[in-house]
């Protein structure tokens, strides 16, 4: 049922005769969302784009763990506009795609991975899950978080997470609807759905539903996204204690803010 598509950072594994994917991150433990692995899964949903017989793409973590977030190291002053201008356009690849996207989500699900798991159309995660934002222990805040997390659970709860950088259960994610269902096999529980719900469904028209639903959501998200860039760039960047939290994340200690 399943043949694989080996590369560097992720796997393709084509099931239901090639009417799902599931895209694994293989770069266990962290499944880290470095550049490598962001440009790997954005020519993943460029090609599927052009298969006019996909209807689900499944997006899971290989090992324990979903993904411990967007690379540290690549938050730095002179990589950190190159990583959010790749970042941010796998966001816009997902969407051209027009194929729902589920994710199955086990262990850690943070920062840039939950970004990356909230802007599913479906999420299922296991009774161990733990997810959260906690870009703002690191001394700066998530963008695509910013403008995702509101529209899918509210603002309350979405401020509570970038504002604290507290990490949720499975249980609580569920009932702020930030996961959809808890399952003791998220990867089962993802494919069973697309099984019954997508699979009788037409291709075309499921790709025109998933352009409908979210087209006045990807018109907001174009134009906020820009605009937290520039604020993270230009504003936070430019803070002492931005470059502090990194510093001391990589150096592995405990930071010291100037609030400034």
């Amino acid at each position: 049922m399943t043949s694989g598509t080996a590369t560097q950072r992720i796997r393709v594994e084509p099931l239901f005769d090639g009417a799902v994917w599931k895209v694994v991150l293989s770069a266990p433990k962290a499944n880290v969302l470095d550049t490598p692995m962001i440009d790997e899964l954005t020519d993943a949903f460029h090609r599927a784009a052009a298969e006019k017989d996909l209807k689900a793409v499944c997006i899971e973590g290989e090992g324990k763990h979903f993904s411990f977030g967007a690379s540290v190291e690549e938050h730095q002053p002179d990589q950190v506009a190159d990583m959010l201008d790749r970042f941010h356009g796998l966001f816009e690849a997902i969407h051209h795609a027009s194929v729902p996207v589920l994710a199955a989500v086990r262990g850690q699900c943070l920062g840039g991975g939950l970004e990356l798991a909230a802007f599913c159309h479906r999420v299922f995660a296991s009774p161990d899950a733990m997810l959260g934002q906690p870009e703002i222990v690191l001394g700066v805040f998530a963008p695509v978080a910013s403008v995702v997390l509101p529209e899918r659970i509210g603002r309350g709860p979405a401020e509570d997470l970038c504002l604290s950088g507290r990490v949720l259960p499975a249980g609580e994610a569920l009932q702020l609807g930030l996961v959809d269902e808890v399952t003791a096999d998220p990867s089962a529980g993802a494919l069973a759905w697309a099984e019954q719900h997508l699979l009788p469904r037409s291709a075309a028209s499921l790709r025109c539903a998933t352009q409908a639903v979210r087209r006045g959501f990807m018109r907001r998200f174009r134009e906020e996204i820009v605009d937290l860039t520039n604020v993270y760039l230009d504003e936070l960047m430019t803070t002492d204690d931005a470059k502090e939290g990194i510093a001391a994340f990589l150096e592995k200690r405990a930071p010291v803010w100037r609030n400034a």
